[in-house]
């Protein structure tokens, strides 16, 4: 543990040291303070702050600080409880002899021994430090001024502060005011909080503790810092392993059975702050394992965020049982727990594990319940509950898939349980920049050029295809297509038929076996065996539109299925198999009491599409070419078909798209027909020409609808396109809306002849989905003057100096006014939009302002001061949107000068405005 974090610089009437207690309090000598109502303090890690006193006694000779806001994590509170001497024990402070060249206080560290029967009389802690400080001198102040109110560490446990060094004994002793008289007055103990944890009593020390915890703690980051993805071939290492620290997504959960009375979707952050032993349920692929790896990290290091402060500077011990049981070891004991995570570091110290879950300072993370036989988990149950039981004060995070044991099974130990849940639409952006972020960390300049290129057309496949948007629900999942899109240098296959299958291959196999998981429930099956299985099931559910089915059900398609697989029958029972499938697949999961579904649609329509292949069912599908339902059934089915099927569901298609006079759904056919022509290795020319000619009479599009749709062939759709000055003035938007869809590199030529033609303007908010420079160079270059121009990064922002003539910008990144200032600097701005920072309007004194029209700030706070506006002497138009609350009202009164201003506001009620009413119906409240 870091101790060091707890100990501030305390400066009073005199220059002290103080310690963090817990409700945001600072313990430090009373002398010190000197009568003051506050005093400063700072730390190494912290900004000085002013504090208030509220408890402060001369005959203690200790006071008690008070912050407004959350100091950070506090020590162990400990008394001595023991009349041998305690050797060992730490001093940390502020000393005058530690002060820097430029007398500035610097922290020190003392070792020394308590001893418990000096100075019982007088009711003080005494230490005798191993070695004198400083030579005394006779007439000059003390070496160890500035160490009052110095926190005595035994074991990382907080015994007390130093008060006094007594003169004669060379400042080798120190009178201390043990921790045990503080909490005895009634007075001081009132300002604790209600839930602080009581002190544990300290008997001895075991020097080599401490030091060993210490590399205990770098062991367990190195073990634990990175995150894999296993089971897909295509991958290489470097692709397949990512920095936790930077790609860590905080995942949401629900409580199964939760303290309010409906459950509510929270971060699992937050649902793990207040439940000391929680039974985590997740599916295949849902974040448990890399939670656990992310806990043990960032708890080992003390660097959890404030909801999860409570766990800082436990130690925790990961208990990986699918590693136990591959070594065939038994359930650890707690002198075994340092070692089976098979960190790489020596022996812990005879019994330190023991003293670690004594003092209440363990963090237990058992991972894998349902990775270990049945027979096996009866055993772990009895191992935790046992382990808990001689422990109680140890926390316990414990991983386990929805269904390999029963609802109560740790009621009796007092777990929680709480469900992960899958990733939503923001979180699944948020995942996709982190794993781009850790990829840029082992990348050199140009391969982070690429990564950000990557990053941003990956991005724009998730806003224009949903379905693959709507695979990458798991954590598991969307690191594949992160990945996968990496390796194949931003090329994801439009039918995402290579990626299911890639997918399912990992899902169904190579997964469990890359992660030495044989056979837990007894049943062992090849991917194509799995496959059989679950396709009958799909095939079932989409021919009667559904989604869900009960285990009945789905027992009832396996019996029917194993009697023509002998190898797999003759492991074990139907209900045997399904439970395999249900625990070991990660494709089902259960989605209310005995209502089961695939865990995503998607594989449910690529396991279907596989049956209706199979089975010579190609006209079966065709004849609901006009359901959208079945649409991505048809589309993954190309992917399945070989040379002889292929041109029929190509031919049905066109047949189907020609047979309807609705305009979106004839280009919605005519797309899939060509989407699945992609996948033919060869295909009649003339077919191919029929195609085409379906497809180009569909374009240009004329609505959002088509344009999506056709957006969907990417890159293919391109030379499609009429000629700039061929396309109608009413559908240009649209037609650059598909170009900007398509995106990259290969879009470019067009957004270009496009721009040269002087339709650029509509490019404005689209310079994202483009290669930055070669797009300033050859489309924005043509811009001038009032047209508007998004700026997504700082990247964009540094390529504005090359663009003198843009007048009007919008900055969609979070820019500092720095940057702001350097690059719009001389420019005659007459629109500006931004993200403020703390600066606030500062930036407009470095920018020209003087044709500035209208201006737009994205979550401003509602206290933001809008005085600077009023000087801007040809603002029209100022746009707040999304404001955030700090607790102050939105002052709109500095407006009311300007005459012709309007002022949109977003995010606030008219009663939380000041100055509403003078602007009447200038105001709009959106």
């Amino acid at each position: 543990m870091n101790t060091s974090q707890f100990v501030f610089a305390v400066l009073g009437k005199h220059q002290g040291t103080g310690v963090l207690l817990p409700g945001n309090l600072v313990l430090t000598a009373a002398h010190v303070i000197g009568g003051a109502h506050s005093a400063t303090v700072a730390g190494p890690y912290r900004e000085p702050q002013r504090l208030r006193v509220v408890w402060s006694d001369e005959r203690l000779d200790a006071a008690l600080l008070l912050s407004e806001r959350r100091l950070g994590p506090t020590p162990q509170l400990s008394t001595v409880a023991t009349d041998r001497p305690i050797p060992g024990c730490v001093i940390l402070g502020y000393p005058h002899i530690q002060r820097d060249e430029e007398h500035r206080p610097d922290l020190d560290q003392f070792t020394g021994t308590v001893l418990p029967m000096a100075g019982l009389l007088r009711r003080t802690l005494t230490v005798e430090l191993d070695r004198p400080p400083a030579t005394e001198t006779a007439d000059g102040p003390s070496p160890l001024a500035g160490l009052s109110g110095a926190p005595v560490y035994a074991d990382d446990g907080l015994l007390g502060i130093v008060r006094a060094v007594p003169r004669g004994r060379g400042h080798r002793r120190l009178e201390c005011l043990p921790l045990s008289a503080l909490l005895a007055d009634d007075e001081a103990y009132r300002w604790l909080p209600d839930d602080f944890a009581p002190p544990r009593p300290v008997t001895a020390t075991h020097p080599r503790d401490q030091p060993y915890e210490e590399e205990y703690a770098e062991a367990v980051g190195a073990a634990y810092r990175r995150t894999r993805i296993f089971g897909l071939d295509e991958l290489g290492k470097q692709a397949s392993a990512w920095d936790l620290d930077t790609a860590y997504l905080s995942l949401e959960a629900a409580a199964s059975r939760d303290r309010e009375t409906v459950p509510v979707p929270r971060r699992i952050d937050d649902l793990l702050a207040d439940r000391p032993r929680v039974l985590l349920r997740g599916d295949a692929g849902a974040g448990k394992t890399t939670l656990v790896w992310w806990l043990a990290s960032h708890a080992a290091a003390g660097t959890l965020g404030p909801e999860l402060a409570a766990l800082n500077g436990l130690v925790p011990f990961v208990v990986p049982l699918r590693s136990l049981r591959t070594q065939g070891g038994g359930f650890p004991s707690p002198a075994e727990l340092p070692a089976v995570a098979g960190l790489v570091i020596d022996a812990a110290p005879d019994g330190w594990a023991g003293r670690v879950l004594g003092a209440g300072r363990g963090l237990l993370l058992v991972d894998g319940l349902d990775e270990v036989t049945q027979d096996d988990r009866e055993d772990a149950h009895t191992w935790l509950s046992g382990l808990l039981a001689r422990y109680p004060g140890t926390r316990c995070v414990a991983t386990v898939r929805p269904h390999a044991v029963a609802p109560d099974w740790l009621d009796a130990e007092k777990f929680e349980e709480l469900n992960l849940l899958p990733l939503r639409g923001e979180d699944i952006q948020a995942f996709v920049t982190a794993w781009h972020d850790a990829a840029r960390l082992d990348a050199d300049e140009r391969e982070r050029a690429a990564l950000d290129d990557l990053e941003r057309d990956l991005a724009q496949q998730f806003r224009h295809n949903p379905n693959l948007a709507e695979l990458a629900r798991t954590p598991l999942l969307c690191a594949v297509i992160c990945a996968l899109h990496r390796l194949r240098e931003g090329f994801l296959p439009e039918t995402r038929w290579e990626l299911y299958d890639s997918a399912l291959t990992m899902l169904l196999g190579t997964r469990d076996e890359r992660r030495r998981v044989d056979a837990p429930d007894g049943i062992r099956m090849s991917v194509e065996e799995h496959q059989q299985l679950l396709q009958r099931l799909a095939a079932w559910l989409v021919r009667g539109g559904q989604t869900e089915f009960t285990r009945e059900q789905a027992l009832q398609r396996v019996e029917r299925a194993l009697p023509g697989m002998p190898r797999v029958q003759a492991q074990g029972t139907p209900a045997e198999v399904l439970t395999h499938l249900i625990n070991r697949s990660g494709l089902l999961q259960e989605r209310t009491d005995d209502v089961f579904q695939f865990a995503h649609r998607t594989f449910q329509d690529f396991l279907a599409a596989k049956e209706f292949v199979e089975d010579d069912c190609l006209p079966e599908l065709l004849r609901h070419a006009y359901d959208q339902q079945w649409h991505d059934v048809l589309l993954l089915a190309a992917g399945h078909c070989k040379r002889r099927d292929l041109p029929v569901l190509v031919e049905g298609l066109l047949k189907a798209g020609s047979g309807t006079r609705r305009q979106d759904l004839k280009t919605t056919l005519y797309v899939m027909a060509a989407l699945c022509a992609q996948h033919a290795a060869w295909l009649d020319e003339g077919l191919r020409r029929r195609v085409e000619k379906a497809v180009r009479s569909v374009i240009p599009p004329r609505n959002p609808l088509q344009t999506a749709q056709l957006a969907r062939l990417g890159g293919s759709v391109l030379p499609l396109l009429p000629a700039p000055e061929d396309v109608p003035k009413d559908v240009v938007g649209h037609v650059v809306e598909l170009i900007a869809a398509v995106g990259g590199a290969e879009a470019l030529p067009y957004a270009r002849s496009f721009s040269e033609a002087g339709l650029g303007h509509h490019f404005g908010a689209s310079w994202a989905a483009f290669p930055a420079e070669a797009f300033a160079q050859q489309v924005l270059a043509h811009l001038s003057g009032p047209e508007v121009v998004v700026v997504p990064t700082s990247r964009h922002l540094k390529l504005l100096d090359r663009l003198p003539s843009l007048t009007s910008v919008i900055l969609a990144g979070g820019f500092t006014g720095e940057e702001i200032a350097r690059h719009l600097g001389s420019r005659p701005l007459s629109y500006l939009a931004w993200i403020p920072d703390h600066t606030g309007f500062a930036v407009l004194e470095s920018l020209d302002t003087s044709q500035l029209t209208i201006i737009m700030l994205v979550r401003p706070f509602s206290g933001t001061d809008l005085g600077p506006l009023a000087r801007l002497p040809a603002l029209r138009h100022v746009s707040l949107v999304n404001l955030e609350p700090d607790g102050r009202p939105l002052d709109l009164t500095p407006l009311h000068g300007l005459a012709d201003l309007t002022v949109t506001v977003n995010g606030v009620r008219r009663g939380d405005i000041i100055g509403a009413d003078v602007l009447g119906d200038r105001l709009t409240i959106a």
